[in-house]
């Protein structure tokens, strides 16, 4: 696990843009995994500013997880926050792009679609993550074991308390996700860390003990995992 620490989100959100940016041009058609949430979002941003000068004709992108049990125009959902940040800016289109539908008739035949679709297009070239509350990662939440492949996550208290979850109430929310192994199957990981709540759980991951409890540790066992943390937390996820 290779740390850089920086001090603050802009300085991250600048070095984390060129690292994605140099593994496209490296190879055009990569398949970047995304996670959403405040704390990629500079990163997103920054990679547009930089890469409107590049031909991004073949980048691919896989939706890393979504909200389940609200409708994919929702405001909260994975899907408008993709729209909005990499998809339509990057000009990225429907048949490069493979997403988890968020409110499925039969949520496990979606995750068994999703499954496929990784399978045919995998394996991720660069995934994207950001750190959980609670240690997660995408929706692999704490508990006694971890899932390995794409599946229907039951979420926790601090899952639900995210801010991209805040206009659903009423609604009887439940993650889709890729799983573990999925994850862990990417040729590189980046691994955004921001946000003032985030200095426990960092310290805790950082420690390199492995724990379904803390699924996030499990990025210990990767060849090549990029951490970016921001030292002077300001901001939450």
């Amino acid at each position: 696990m290779d740390v850089t620490r920086f001090d603050n989100e802009i300085s991250l959100a600048e070095a984390a843009s060129d690292h994605i940016l140099q593994a496209i041009q490296q190879k055009p058609d990569l398949l970047l995994c995304a996670a959403t949430g405040n704390t990629p979002t500079l990163s997103y941003q920054k990679l547009v500013e930089k890469a409107s000068v590049f031909p991004l004709d073949q980048l691919r992108l896989f939706k890393l997880d979504e909200w389940g049990g609200v409708p994919m125009e929702h405001s909260g959902t994975c899907e408008t926050y993709l729209q909005q940040y990499l998809i339509s800016p990057l000009r990225i289109s429907t048949d490069r792009y493979f997403s988890f539908q968020s409110n499925p008739a039969d949520p496990e035949q979606e995750c068994v679609k999703v499954q496929k679709m990784l399978e045919q297009q995998g394996p991720i070239d660069l995934c994207i993550l950001g750190l959980g509350l609670n240690g997660h990662l995408a929706f692999n939440e704490p508990g006694e074991y971890l899932q390995p492949h794409c599946h229907v996550a039951q979420l926790t208290e601090a899952s639900l308390g995210h801010s991209m979850a805040q206009d659903m109430e009423g609604v009887k929310l439940y993650g889709l996700t890729l799983g573990m192994s999925d994850i862990l199957a990417a040729k590189e990981i980046m691994l955004l860390i921001s946000g003032a709540s985030k200095v426990e759980i960092t310290k805790r991951l950082l420690e390199g003990k492995i724990s379904t409890q803390l699924p996030a540790s499990f990025l210990w066992l990767h060849p090549k995992v990029k951490v970016y943390v921001v030292t002077n937390f300001s901001n939450d996820e």
